[in-house]
């Protein structure tokens, strides 16, 4: 092959005037990307605010309020007028965060009393042993059978080694649900606020109760509790439940794990639950919740009071439309 000229081989170089132009061709192309990413970001905040329902709280949460997420889903511990609940769910999962629910036994015997024993294993796969104390204890244990009968609410005491045990009972055949309610404490000494939760299984003739009707009125040892307020969804609405007896406003209510109730709610079908907690002070003597929807369809709450040192449990179908 013949060898190249030295014309050939050697670019000419450019004229200022097209060196110039190519400069300025670039600065345009790059000053377009720049100008579309900005608007690219603007769009996508504009679409995300949009997009957040109408009444919920903003990114961050509420003024006045300690807002505990759990892996996504989070529940809210009120404290102040603007106080509102997360619109998720928590107790779905047996992990989230890194942190396993391990029960050392799932299977129990209808109406048989035992000690049920289980851990938090946490991102090491090692027993959690240090967890805050929130209201008043480390670990809150909610049960409750599917077709929401037989509601318990229990604190379980730690062994050194992380191993949690409970005095249980169920009393009845069919599936249960077990959340863990607590507030692990990191490697990096932050709290990570979570709720777990596992079935449970009683076997035998397992017959569920119809959900009773929805109704603002619950009777309940000889006291009457009614509350006021409808959730919607995706709008924060406030609860206030009121109890009475023999006609009277109840004056005397006490303080139960630090608050003056405390209101678990159960969706029906995955039992997705939200633990939500009152003002800290009594409103025209009624207790005070904030609570967000999660979705349409029927709820079951229980409603925790202490009068005269004994706690009772009002019980209401909730449904949300």
């Amino acid at each position: 092959m013949a060898e190249p000229s030295a014309t050939e081989a050697t670019p000419r170089p450019a004229s200022p005037s097209a060196r110039d132009g190519a400069s300025v061709r670039l600065l345009a192309v790059a000053g377009g990307l720049a100008l579309a990413l900005v608007a690219g970001f603007a769009l996508g905040e504009v679409v995300r605010d949009s997009a957040r329902p109408t009444g919920s709280a903003p990114r961050g949460g509420p003024t006045g309020t300690s807002m505990h997420t759990s892996g996504g889903a989070g529940h809210q511990h009120a404290g102040g007028a603007a106080a509102a609940a997360s619109a998720e769910v928590d107790g779905l999962a047996v992990s989230a965060g890194g942190y396993t629910l391990v029960p050392e036994t799932s299977s129990f015997t209808a109406g048989a009393r035992s000690t049920w024993r289980f851990r938090v294993a946490g991102p090491d796969r090692k027993p959690v042993t240090n967890f805050a104390i929130v209201h008043d204890k480390p670990m809150h244990l909610i049960v409750a059978r599917r077709d929401f009968s037989g509601y318990q609410h229990l604190h379980p005491t730690m062994a050194p080694d992380g191993t949690w045990s409970v005095d249980l009972a169920l009393p009845q055949a069919g599936a249960w649900r077990a959340y863990a309610d607590f507030a692990a404490v990191s490697s990096a000494k932050a709290q990570v606020p979570l709720t777990l939760g596992v079935d449970l299984t009683v076997p035998g003739d397992y017959r569920p109760r119809p959900l009773p009707a929805a109704a603002r009125e619950s009777v309940v040892d000889g006291f009457t509790v009614t509350y006021e307020g409808t959730p919607r969804l995706g709008e924060t609405q406030a609860l206030v439940f009121r109890v009475s007896q023999d006609g009277s406003p109840v004056a005397d209510l006490q303080r139960y794990l630090g608050a003056y109730g405390h209101l678990v709610v159960l969706r029906e079908g995955d039992l997705g639950y939200v633990h939500v907690h009152p003002e800290t002070q009594l409103i025209g003597g009624a207790v005070k919740f904030w609570l967000t929807a999660a979705s349409p369809g029927r709820y079951r709450m229980f409603f925790d009071f202490q009068v005269g040192g004994r706690v009772h449990t009002a019980e209401f179908t909730l449904v949300v439309r």
